[in-house]
């Protein structure tokens, strides 16, 4: 390929980019290059309000649409696929943009909004066997789906609108995102204890239930004394609860 033409490649995906700073390789009409990049910019666009739309309201529109043509125009997407340009513009967001005149989460935001999709999309299924649905969560190891992610935040994200936008935030929030079994994408808010004993199960899957319950107490209690036998009833609750929303799948089979 030669260099001229390499050259009237660039300098045309330039135009598209931003056309009001760019201009246009000599020899194409105005009118259809201007098709062209309307088409382009309206694409994009679309595809990231629909992943952001909470963002957008609070941005304003003409803040938005200066934000979207900074992120074509100056980010270099890895992925050549339609689902992922989300993806690429939180990544715009947390390693390009310079957020000094941002709302404070707005990166925490975006985050939790792009959770949505990347949970709606995933290709993990939630399994229909190796676990029992009625099993005793307290004796047996426990399956946790999947499709259930835990977050910690430092903003309420999950209620964040036009009509509330914190200024600052003195407290953590933990959020477990899932999608059930009908395809639905569900939150629940959690406390750091039912975060922490979730966390705890994820990263030790051959601890039965009591097992996670009492790390979870010596945690703890490094820190401030419970009772132990009231945290194991709290802790037999928090399973109980993750199980009824499809969290927790179940008590898990041992393979013969």
């Amino acid at each position: 390929m030669s260099q001229h033409f390499q050259d009237i490649q660039k300098a045309f995906a330039a135009h598209i980019r931003n056309p009001e700073k760019n201009p246009m390789v000599s020899g194409v009409e105005a009118r259809r290059a201007l098709i062209y990049s309307d088409l382009f910019y309206n694409n994009v666009e679309s595809f990231i309000a629909r992943a952001f739309p909470v963002l957008k309201k609070i941005i304003g529109k003409e803040k938005w649409h200066a934000m979207i043509r900074e992120f074509m125009e100056t980010h270099a997407c890895k992925s050549p696929y339609f689902l992922d340009i989300a993806k690429e513009f939180l990544e715009y967001l947390r390693e390009e943009r310079k957020l000094e005149k941002d709302p404070p989460f707005i990166l925490e935001l975006a985050h939790y909004e792009w959770i949505e999709l990347a949970l709606e999309i995933s290709q993990e299924e939630i399994p229909t066997t190796g676990f029992n649905a009625t099993g005793n969560l307290l004796k047996s190891q426990i399956l946790i789906s999947p499709l259930a992610w835990l977050l910690h935040y430092h903003w309420p994200v999950h209620k964040i609108s036009p009509t509330f936008q914190p200024n600052k935030s003195e407290q953590d929030f933990f959020l477990i995102i899932y999608r059930n079994k009908d395809d639905h994408i569900r939150f629940m808010e959690v406390n750091a204890v039912s975060a922490r004993l979730l966390s705890i199960i994820q990263e030790n899957e051959k601890l039965t239930g009591t097992e996670a319950i009492e790390l979870l107490a010596e945690e703890l209690n490094q820190h401030q004394h419970f009772p132990v036998e009231q945290l194991r009833h709290h802790g037999q609750e928090i399973l109980n609860q993750l199980r009824d929303q499809g969290i927790i799948l179940g008590s898990r089979i041992s393979p013969i």
